[in-house]
């Protein structure tokens, strides 16, 4: 942990409701942190009208006509000039390449809405019945740092809850969808994050 306020970067295309918690967290002065940066490829996004009313720095980045390896060095640029020190991928409807991925291995971020390893490479409600198909005791999600693999690099933090007889899809995702918010402050709250295994570590450096 750092007693200076951790730089936070967000990647997102949808309405970022995740984000929410964290915005009140540093408002409130809960969390030590600060908001650089909210990045998305959609113009009109959720997420970046959630950082315009928060007055938070807000930057769209057009894809369009971009191969995804031009893309990723623009946002590099930019998380650069901010000085990311923590970047959370937020409903971030894009796969990262290679080079990014390996640039800032070790400082990206993303929330999965199960328990890892269990369920990957799903999405939204899917995985929710996925849980029910299987009848899972129990559910939740999980902040891990990406890397190559989908859903798929270390696990950082893990929100549970029980799963009970007459839930649903539905009812599964309206429970753990406000944990996310809160899994991620966890992270701030404890980053930089210590035991990630050192090898791990050494990748971000090629």
């Amino acid at each position: 942990m750092t007693d200076q306020a951790v730089k936070v970067a967000v990647l997102g295309s949808t309405r970022g409701s995740s984000l929410q918690p964290v915005i009140e967290a540093i408002e409130s002065g809960e969390l030590n942190a600060t908001i650089v940066a909210v990045i998305s490829n959609r113009k009109k996004s959720g997420i970046l009208e959630r950082a315009r009313s928060h007055h938070l720095p807000d930057h769209f980045i057009s894809a369009k006509d971009k191969e995804r390896e031009d893309f990723d060095k623009e946002v590099t640029q930019l998380l650069h000039e901010v000085d990311a020190e923590l970047i959370l991928c937020i409903g971030y409807m894009r796969y990262l390449s290679a080079d990014f991925v390996n640039h800032w291995f070790g400082k990206v971020a993303n929330v999965h809405p199960s328990l890892l390893p269990k369920h990957p490479g799903l999405m939204d409600l899917a995985v929710h019945q996925a849980v029910i198909d299987e009848k899972d005791e129990e559910t939740g999600c999980t902040v891990h740092l990406i890397d190559e693999g989908v859903d798929s690099g270390p696990i950082l933090i893990q929100k549970r809850i029980p799963v009970v007889a007459n839930d649903t899809a539905e009812t599964l995702k309206a429970k753990v969808q406000p944990l996310e918010g809160l899994a991620f402050i966890e992270l701030i709250h404890k980053w930089p994050v210590e035991g990630i295994p050192q090898e791990e570590y050494a990748r971000q450096q090629k």
